[in-house]
């Protein structure tokens, strides 16, 4: 039974920051594309960043150069580090595993609102 745990979501000012964590399991973790994705109110989902498992590395260009994405595959797991927030960050951020030939697996989603 595949499991994503998102937690470290909350509410925070404007131009601070907040990080994510997803904890993984019933998958083998180092294998998985890890991402995750972001839905607002009336939006579609949307991908914030990717890593994959050799490492490689995509951000979206709203977020690139204030988000970090790493992984920690000794504990199954991938983390998102949000600075500089904006208040149009605020959204439902969603984990997402995807496996080589396998359908993608996700998260109960974790909220962000971002607002002073």
């Amino acid at each position: 039974q595949v499991q994503l745990v998102e937690s470290g979501g909350g509410l925070v000012q404007p131009g601070g920051s907040l990080g994510l964590s997803c904890a993984a399991s019933g998958i083998i973790f180092r294998l998985a594309a890890m991402a995750w994705y972001r839905q607002a109110p009336e939006k579609q989902r949307e991908l914030v960043a990717v890593i994959r498992s050799g490492g490689i590395i995509n951000y979206a260009d709203s977020v690139k150069g204030r988000f970090t994405i790493s992984r920690d595959n000794s504990k199954n797991t991938v983390y998102l580090q949000m600075n500089s927030l904006k208040p149009e960050d605020t959204a439902v951020y969603y984990c997402n595993a995807q496996l080589p030939g396998t359908v993608a697996f996700w998260g109960q989603g974790t909220q962000v609102t971002v607002s002073s």
